[in-house]
């Protein structure tokens, strides 16, 4: 008999398991610390991998699905230096593997796909504590408890469940986005929108960045890359959107208008985010009843892998538990050695490249050497 299954946080990965183990016939419970699926925006485009994040969406049986939120053409890359000139740009044609879909929409097919009342809104973890032979008690906010024999942490960087497992903290990593969006782009902002083009448009420099995606309705979500103390972006007063904005553009003086315009001409007050990370070759000793998925377990800065590992963690973490329906901690211990090395591997293989572009001057002939040397 299947032990239940008790998800701390409705992310992507999270959702995933819950999904595949409902595929599988075994029911499973998420608590979710948001009051309901729209009680705040999802985030932006993410590109979907078709060796991870499609794979999960296979096992989790949404791949028409996830077709039909697919947003056309947004495959297309672009890389412009500071002075505006673009040095590539890549069309979609159709064939690439990493296809984009809202992270909003993403989410809303698999809940959609879940039994009804298997997300439990309005339950923010507070603490999570062991009760002894695989058993464990989660608290929430505001009271309340839920004891489960099966715990999985889904719940992100600041996980309440990876103190069971870990002693590991999450660090600054050393760069922050700024994050702004502009609306109704190709009327009111056109020089910007002819810059971004279809898809998304990366205009490098050392330390600075500003990343640009176009989104669905005629939106463009500008992510502005600093590599800055945290200290740096405390002086700033963001409450001041225009203070702010003035602050983080004056760090791209001299760049082209059109790309400073993603930043200056911004519909919304710009919002830090600063990235943090877990060790990379994080993992823990196996601890009978809970396991991690997705940032709780492998947190690092975005590098288009988060969303895409956390759904395969949770694809791979529920078909284990299905493979072993006599036997959870055979199924943990199977999940988490295949999981354990894929963030460092991942590490390794962008890591050397990351670097060596950052520290070429000529960064924007760097990172498309990196691009097409990873075939994106």
């Amino acid at each position: 008999m299947h032990t239940p299954v008790t998800i701390i946080g409705a992310g992507l990965g999270g959702l995933t398991l819950a999904r595949v183990l409902h595929v599988h016939g075994i029911p499973s419970t998420v608590y979710e610390a948001e009051p309901s699926p729209s009680a705040r925006a999802q985030g932006g485009m993410l590109d979907i991998h078709d060796y991870n994040g499609q794979l999960a969406l296979k096992a989790a049986g949404l791949m028409d699905e996830f077709h039909a939120i697919v947003l056309e053409g947004r495959q297309a890359m672009r890389v412009l230096d500071q002075d505006g000139t673009v040095l590539l740009d890549k069309a979609d044609d159709g064939t690439g593997g990493r296809p984009e879909a809202q992270r909003g929409d993403l989410r809303q097919i698999l809940l959609d796909a879940l039994p009804a009342g298997t997300v439990r809104w309005g339950h923010k973890a507070s603490g999570t504590r062991s009760l002894g032979g695989g058993r464990h008690e989660v608290a929430f906010a505001g009271g309340g408890t839920a004891v489960t024999g099966l715990l999985v942490g889904a719940d992100g960087a600041w996980s309440r469940v990876r103190p069971l497992l870990s002693t590991a903290v999450p660090e600054y990593a050393g760069t922050s986005f700024v994050e702004t969006y502009l609306f109704d782009a190709d009327t009111r902002h056109p020089a910007a929108a002819k810059a971004v083009g279809g898809g998304s448009m990366m205009a490098p420099g050392q330390g600075r960045e500003i990343f640009a995606h176009r989104e669905s309705g005629d939106t463009l979500h500008t992510y502005v890359s600093l590599a800055r103390p945290q200290e740096w972006f405390a002086a700033i007063d963001f409450a001041d959107a225009a203070a702010a904005t003035a602050r983080i553009a004056q760090e791209f003086e001299g760049w082209a208008p059109e790309l400073t315009a993603l930043i200056t001409d911004g519909d919304t007050p710009p919002v830090p985010r600063p990235h943090h990370a877990l060790p990379v070759e994080h993992r823990w000793d196996r601890v009978p009843g809970v396991t991690l998925i997705g940032d709780a377990a492998h947190l690092s800065p975005p590098n288009g892998e988060g969303a895409n590992l956390a759904m395969l963690d949770g694809a791979e973490l529920a078909e284990a538990l299905a493979a072993h329906p006599d036997d959870t901690e055979a199924a943990l211990t199977e999940y988490e050695q295949a999981m354990f090395p894929r963030s460092p591997e991942i590490a390794a293989f962008e890591g050397p490249e990351m670097d060596e572009a950052a520290s070429r001057e000529d960064m924007a002939r760097a990172l498309i050497d990196m691009i097409t040397q990873m075939g994106r």
